[in-house]
Formats: structure tokens, sequence, C-alpha cells
């Protein structure tokens, strides 16, 4: 839970996003545990979560999407949890969507051994997901990622696992965290809009490492579907679980509403 603050000043409690503000985490610190190469989830995650509340960011190495680099990614989770405890953040995320969805026995064992090393309460992009899917009510979805064939695969079964129906997938078959960030966000919405379908739910953007929260609130006016995003999932996951209530608006339904 989020610590209580004796005091805070203008600075520190500004709305989410304004610039030049300070974040010292006066309600609440969030430790992040995140691939090498991604670039863009530490911009989006400041985006939407209050100004008062501060990141704390530790890389594993990842750039790449071969199975063996996505299995070496949690090699040394255990000292990069133990790390980002030292800050005494409220809350740790394990923020990479593949390898936490990678198989089976993936997102329990992260999570068991990032909490030992850490002594702290910590979450996975794959859980975020799945409880904003179950928030937003949606059984049955389109998967939209930047991902190889095998990864897209191994999304999909464990969507399915958790009771959720994908009734569409797709790959753009890119393989590194660069050729991700590079995509221009309106490729994401023209990919997503690409594969509308009148079957699903909802729609989830997926990937940590693309830049696709723009385009969320226009989509939805589209397709008119929520769309959720893995960067959304994580602030909307990380907020609710800290007891931290604020709904930050213009990042999609699922922020705005629940």
């Amino acid at each position: 839970m989020a610590r209580p603050t004796p005091q805070q000043t203008t600075t520190d409690s500004a709305p989410a996003g304004r610039a030049g503000t300070i974040r010292f985490g006066t309600r609440a610190r969030f430790g992040i545990l995140m691939p090498s190469g991604n670039s863009v989830a530490e911009g989006e995650l400041a985006a939407m979560v209050p100004a008062d509340i501060s990141l704390h960011v530790t890389r594993l190495r990842l750039t790449g999407s071969s199975p063996e680099e996505l299995a070496a990614m949690t090699q040394d989770i255990e000292g990069a949890a133990s790390l980002v405890a030292d800050v005494r953040p409220d809350l740790i995320g394990f923020h990479c969507t593949a390898v936490s969805m990678a198989d089976a026995d993936a997102e329990a064992d992260i999570l068991a051994r990032a909490r030992q090393a850490s002594g702290r309460e910590v979450v996975a992009t794959s859980e975020a997901a799945v409880a904003a899917l179950a928030a937003l009510g949606a059984r049955r979805i389109v998967l939209v990622t930047p991902y190889l064939d095998h990864i897209v695969a191994s999304e999909v079964a464990f969507l399915n696992r958790h009771g959720i129906a994908v009734t569409d997938a797709f790959g753009a078959g890119l393989n590194t965290t660069d050729e991700m960030a590079r995509v221009d966000p309106e490729r994401w919405h023209d990919m997503t809009r690409a594969h509308r379908s009148t079957e699903a739910d909802a729609y989830f953007i997926s990937c940590t490492a693309i830049r696709s929260l723009p385009v969320v609130e226009r989509l939805e006016a589209v397709l008119g579907k929520p769309v959720i995003t893995s960067n959304q999932v994580m602030a909307w996951h990380m907020l609710r679980k800290a007891g931290i209530p604020d709904r930050p608006q213009g990042f999609g339904r699922l922020l705005g509403a629940h």
C-alpha cells in the first residue's frame, strides 16, 4: 500500500504529465524491472501515473526476440529485484509482456523469485493484462503485436489459459526492441483498425516497447470497444494494487473509468 505522506508541495502534486514536475514519490514509489533495450515504457508510464508517484527502473538484458533471449532475461531477476528494492518501493512491476506470458510457468516463477529477492509485492505485465480485461468484461479479444510468430503463439496460449478467447492475432514480425520503438504510433492505429472484428469485446495492443499509447482513445472512438496496451495495463494495475484511486484521463477507458 502507498505510504502516508505528512506534507506535499505543489511541485510534487501536479497532475500526471505536467512539464517540469519533479517526481519525489511523496505518495508512492514504483519499482520497474524492464528489458534493457526498451526506450518507450518509461515515458508512457510516467505520462499515466500522478506526479507524486516516482518510477525507479532496473533493467534486465533483452534486445531481441529469440526464445533463448527471452528466457535469458530472467536469469538475474533476483539481482535486479534486490537492487530496485533498495529504494524501498511500495510495489515492483516486472514489465515485459512476451517474457511474462512465455509459458504456463513463467509468470509464477518470475513473481515468486522477484518477491523473495526484494521482500516486496511484485506484479507482472501478464497478470495486469488479464486483470484489465476482466475489469472491462472482455472475454473475446483481437491481439495486435510487433512480434515474431512464436511470441504471438505463446501470448495467445497464455490468454486462452485464462479464459480469454483470441478471435484474431497479428504479429508485425519485428525482432529487436529498437525496431519496435521506431514504428510510428499511426502504424499501430492502422494495423488495429485493419483487424476490426465484430466478435471482439476489446483490442489488446501488446508489447511494452512500442509507441501505442497515443492512439488508444482514437481507436476506441473508431472501434467502439475498449483498447488496452501493455504499458497502459501496467500503469492501471500498479495504481490499483497500491490503493491509488486516481483515474488519469486521455489514455483510454480502462484508466479513466476503472
